[in-house]
């Protein structure tokens, strides 16, 4: 069976909730992928920023062929070995205190939501409280997730969503003071807006929040699901700020693959929120995504990742400049680390994404005008250079 008509038979059963690039992955080796015609692609979007160990990186396949030896899945009802060791790595990296494992994304910001609002309901005795979110953000589709991402048109079809949510401006602190009130609760913000375009937040804008949440005792929810776990050199981008949390979430690299993600909490948010039988999940933190965390994490110390996206990132936007200042066409990069953007202008981002990917590479968008480059974090000089050759035909 050829590729168009793998692509074929997918349709058949596969409900079309996306629009899928025309190829059919089979396998993957370092940051490079395989279709089933044996093309090869050089790949810097890492399955959305998750592969960020690329493909069969060494000692990772094996940790969880020896846990799927030992056991998969037992419940939150017990304890694991792995779980265990997972949370220590996540507190010690992020310097919090309390760790609450997920399938996703999207159920780690359900469940920073939910810890704020029972933070808010211990301290007042009564539940109706408000969050503050950021226009232009993205935080998941599920429906409270989705009611704190301030996109119109991920929203829309879905209305009414969960109330009590306010959109304030990304990175203006005004627009954030003025929609403070009695009531609420938390903000919520990525640090490095992704689906709404690569935008870091600034750190006066920051700053500000964590000391606008501090003296109203209102609770900073920072989403590093897609800027964290390396990405930016800092295992969450909010560490270059100087500014921690009281909730993080995580998820996509975190397990370079598997489906995990987690809610961290400070120990103010832990001690006065969530207690058994607020939250629960089957699946979350079992033994087999755990393993993956901890092989993620002991790779990451072995292996020098975040010094070697620190000491390549120069490099990375070098690069990408150098295309800035060639082609017209290129309006800007913004973005930090391995987190990068190009705004392209006078044609549809699409064009550019199909024509690269018919010569072997990889880029996805985000927003609507912006090229986004999110590769594995263990590229190299070379790859950074193939990278450049091919978008530079492309544009």
């Amino acid at each position: 069976m050829n590729m168009h008509d793998q692509i074929e038979e997918a349709e058949v059963s596969i409900l079309h909730t996306y629009n899928r690039f025309p190829v059919v992955f089979e396998r993957g080796e370092g940051v490079y992928l395989y279709d089933t015609e044996g093309k090869r692609y050089l790949d810097f979007a890492a399955g959305i920023a998750v592969n960020a160990l690329g493909y069969h990186y060494p000692g990772y396949d094996e940790a969880l062929k020896a846990q799927i030896d030992k056991m998969l899945h037992t419940s939150n009802l017990y304890y694991n070995i792995p779980i265990v060791d997972a949370g220590n790595k996540l507190v010690l990296a992020s310097r919090m205190n309390k760790v609450f494992f997920t399938n996703s994304g999207t159920e780690a910001v359900e469940g920073a939501i939910k810890a704020a609002k029972k933070y808010a309901y211990m301290k007042t005795g009564r539940a109706g409280h408000e969050i503050i979110a950021m226009k232009n953000s993205f935080h998941g589709r599920s429906i409270g997730a989705l009611s704190v991402t301030g996109t119109d048109h991920y929203r829309e079809p879905f209305e009414p969503l969960m109330g009590g949510v306010r959109f304030a401006e990304f990175n203006n602190l005004e627009s954030v003071e003025a929609l403070v009130n009695e009531n609420t609760c938390a903000i919520i913000c990525e640090t490095i807006q992704g689906e709404g375009g690569i935008h870091p937040a600034t750190r006066d804008f920051l700053r500000g929040l964590r000391r606008l949440c501090n003296e109203k005792d209102i609770l900073l929810i920072l989403d590093e699901i897609q800027c964290g776990m390396g990405r930016t050199g800092y295992y969450f981008a909010w560490q270059a700020y100087g500014v921690q949390p009281d909730i993080m979430t995580t998820a996509k690299a975190l397990g370079c693959g598997v489906p995990v993600g987690a809610f961290v909490l400070n120990k103010k948010a832990a001690s006065a929120s969530l207690v058994p039988g607020d939250h629960g999940t089957t699946y979350g933190g079992n033994p087999f995504v755990c393993a993956a965390v901890n092989k993620v994490f002991e790779i990451y110390e072995r292996d020098m990742i975040l010094p070697h996206v620190q000491e390549l990132t120069p490099y990375l936007e070098e690069r990408l400049d150098e295309l800035v200042d060639k082609h017209s066409s290129v309006a800007e990069r913004r973005g930090s680390g391995f987190m990068q953007g190009l705004v392209i202008t006078g044609k549809p981002v699409s064009q550019v994404i199909n024509k690269a990917l018919e010569k072997g590479l990889l880029v996805i968008s985000a927003g609507t005008d912006v090229l986004r480059l999110v590769p594995p974090l263990v590229i190299s000089r070379a790859q950074v250079d193939e990278m450049i050759h091919i978008l530079d035909q492309c544009l």
